[in-house]
């Protein structure tokens, strides 16, 4: 019998701090005996496909574009990952349903890494099939099934009951992690998260280190799953 606990992470392909954890969450997989389960959650649902540029979505809050993006380069230095000057958000709708048939192939972390990188490296319109499709080939993914699966929606029920999960746990920030009924916030560093999963008693993997598989997927208090998370959009503060 596995010894393996679940590790559920809510996400959305337009936030950068989802983008900024996949180091840690590979870390985590090379080093614990958990299993990774991405639960889509959109962050700007309305969005049309299209997209609009930062300044219009937040026009009406005040917010500094240009020190945000300071901030966000300054983080994605110090992690080593490559970072572009993206200031358009776009709907993650299909492509989280496209992911969703990349788990089924079991390349479902594949595929997360490579639509990161399409929209934050690249700066290409996620919310568009030519640019999925060119995503999933870029994994081996056949183009023409990607086609099909957009086309015929064919994960827009496993994706609505991804979304239903998130309100029914009043999921309002990205990236939220869930593992035993306990909740933690916001994008973390990795001693954090690690000490997340100790307090939750999760074994460390004993043979030698594995690459990570694909899903079909310190005194930091935890918050219980019955309060859920309030908002904080000033997730940057995790990374100092």
């Amino acid at each position: 019998m596995s010894e393996s606990q679940l590790l559920e992470i809510f996400y959305d392909y337009v936030c950068p701090w989802c983008y900024f954890i996949t180091g840690c969450i590979e870390k985590l997989h090379r080093e614990f005996q958990i299993d990774i389960r991405w639960t889509a959650f959109q962050l700007h649902p309305e969005t049309s496909e299209e997209g609009h540029s930062l300044d219009v979505l937040f026009a009406d809050q005040n917010v500094d574009f240009g020190k945000i993006m300071i901030v966000q380069k300054r983080v994605a230095k110090r992690l080593g990952v490559p970072f572009g000057d993206c200031r358009m958000v776009y709907n993650s709708r299909l492509a989280q349903e496209l992911g969703k048939l990349a788990e089924s192939k079991g390349k479902g972390y594949k595929f997360h890494k490579a639509l990161f990188r399409a929209y934050f490296v690249e700066g290409k319109n996620i919310g568009k099939t030519p640019v999925l499709v060119e995503v999933a080939e870029s994994i081996n993914i056949d183009g023409n099934e990607a086609k099909k699966i957009i086309r015929n929606r064919t994960y827009k029920d496993a994706t609505d009951l991804d979304c239903k999960r998130s309100r029914a746990l009043n999921i309002t920030v990205a990236p939220t992690f869930l593992m035993n009924n306990q909740i933690l916030v916001g994008a973390q560093k990795y001693e954090t998260l690690e000490n997340f999963l100790v307090s939750n008693n999760v074994k460390r993997r004993k043979q030698k280190r594995i690459s990570l598989q694909e899903e079909a997927g310190r005194n930091t208090a935890f918050q219980p799953v019955e309060n859920g998370p309030s908002s904080n959009d000033e997730v940057a503060q995790h990374f100092g």
